[in-house]
């Protein structure tokens, strides 16, 4: 009978064994491996940890002094490079072209021949009314003496005129006679309307053959198609015999010295932009390009609501194609940054960008700020007052609000 009392000792003495020896076990029993190796973890007591009075722990952090420095700053955009000119030169007449094509690629010059067309019968038309327009003007002294003459019969009507009346008033002419008188003054001055109305129609007939002459002139000038600047030819010009309508195309030229380099800037930072303004470029093919801004755009695309902006840059060895993808870094007004380690950045739960600084008696609190530019050395970000306590180290197991124990360093200047 004494062998259950056995039992049960040995039974408590097992029990009390895996309770205080084996606790872990039984504590860690349905537990994942993380979470065994979090709570692992949490037993291990830290070195950057301090007790208060009241017991409770205080992180202790590294806190930078940093001061505010006037850095320039610059907007950056994402952009193409694109001719400073383009045309298309079109036909202005028909005709079949009588030159030989100049190929794509080819250096032209302002005013070189580009396209020449067939002038068929335009020089006989021009000589035609080149005749019509002699003709007139030999007209003219003509249509002139028919005025002089026609004034003089007039001043010889109304002589007689008088005459015929005073004679009459005296008794020694006739009515028939003063009547006779009076019917040729009247004659006289329609004489002088006739001869005044073909001279106007004889000045008119040189004007009209003078624009006829122009206008021949002017179509015989559109068969030779000039270039209108100096450039490259982008596309073949019009081949021999082809036929050439109104508006068909002979070739088209484009300006690539100096070429613009175009990228658009959101609005928050198009007032950051200002006319010549100097601007630097990275090309995909590494080549870096300086310029200066020549255009901003007062209207803002309504999709995108940016604002086109274009810098202008030499191009002399037109190493620079057109569309080519460029970074463009705009220069823009300095302002107040504080330069900062990249890993002192961090995010607030609603995702905001920021750092986590030292407010009185080493408070915790969270400042957003402004990313303007990465360097070697650093981060430069605007948003913090002049002078500013930034944790640098450790400020990943802060929040605001609480308070920690603060080690500081000063930032090199």
């Amino acid at each position: 009978m004494r062998i259950f009392p056995i039992l049960t000792a040995a039974m408590v003495a097992v029990v009390i064994y895996i309770f205080v020896f084996q606790r872990s076990l039984i504590l860690n029993y349905n537990k994942t491996d993380a979470e065994i190796a979090e709570t692992s973890v949490s037993q291990i007591p830290t070195t950057n940890q301090m007790p208060t009075a009241g017991g409770a722990p205080i992180v202790s952090v590294m806190v930078l002094k940093s001061y505010a420095q006037n850095v320039d700053t610059a907007v950056n955009v994402r952009g193409e490079t694109r001719a400073a000119r383009q045309v298309s030169l079109r036909a202005e007449t028909s005709g079949s072209v009588v030159s030989q094509p100049l190929r794509k690629g080819t250096f032209v010059t302002e005013g070189q021949p580009m396209c020449k067309i067939d002038p068929g019968t335009r020089g006989v038309s021009l000589a035609e009314t080149k005749a019509r327009l002699a003709e007139s003007r030999a007209r003219v002294p003509e249509a002139g003496a028919r005025v002089i003459e026609a004034q003089a019969y007039l001043a010889e009507a109304l002589i007689n005129d008088r005459a015929a009346e005073k004679l009459s008033q005296g008794g020694f002419a006739s009515d028939s006679r003063v009547a006779s008188a009076t019917a040729a003054t009247q004659t006289a001055r329609a004489g002088v309307a006739a001869a005044e109305s073909g001279l106007q129609s004889s000045v008119a007939g040189i004007q009209s053959a003078e624009a006829a002459v122009a206008s021949a002139e002017k179509e015989i000038s559109r068969l030779t198609i000039h270039a209108s600047f100096d450039g490259i030819l982008e596309s073949d010009t019009a081949e021999l015999g082809s036929l050439l309508q109104p508006g068909g195309l002979c070739a088209t030229v484009i300006q690539l010295d100096p070429i613009k380099l175009v990228g658009f800037v959101p609005e928050r930072a198009i007032n950051h932009v200002q006319l010549g303004a100097t601007a630097s470029a990275k090309l995909v093919d590494g080549q870096d390009l300086h310029g200066k801004v020549t255009f901003i755009s007062r209207s803002a695309d309504k999709l995108t609501r940016t604002f086109q902006v274009e810098v202008t840059v030499p191009n002399i060895d037109f190493k620079i194609s057109d569309g080519q993808t460029a970074d463009i870094a705009i220069s823009a007004q300095g302002a107040p940054a504080h330069l900062l380690p990249g890993s002192a950045l961090t995010l607030d739960d609603a995702g905001t960008l920021g750092v986590r600084a030292l407010a009185e008696n080493n408070i915790v609190k969270f400042v957003p700020v402004t990313l303007i530019r990465d360097t070697m050395q650093g981060v430069w970000v605007s948003g913090l007052p002049e002078q500013a306590n930034v944790i640098v180290v450790g400020q990943e197991f802060v929040i605001a609000g609480v308070v920690v124990n603060p080690t500081f360093t000063e930032a090199a200047q």
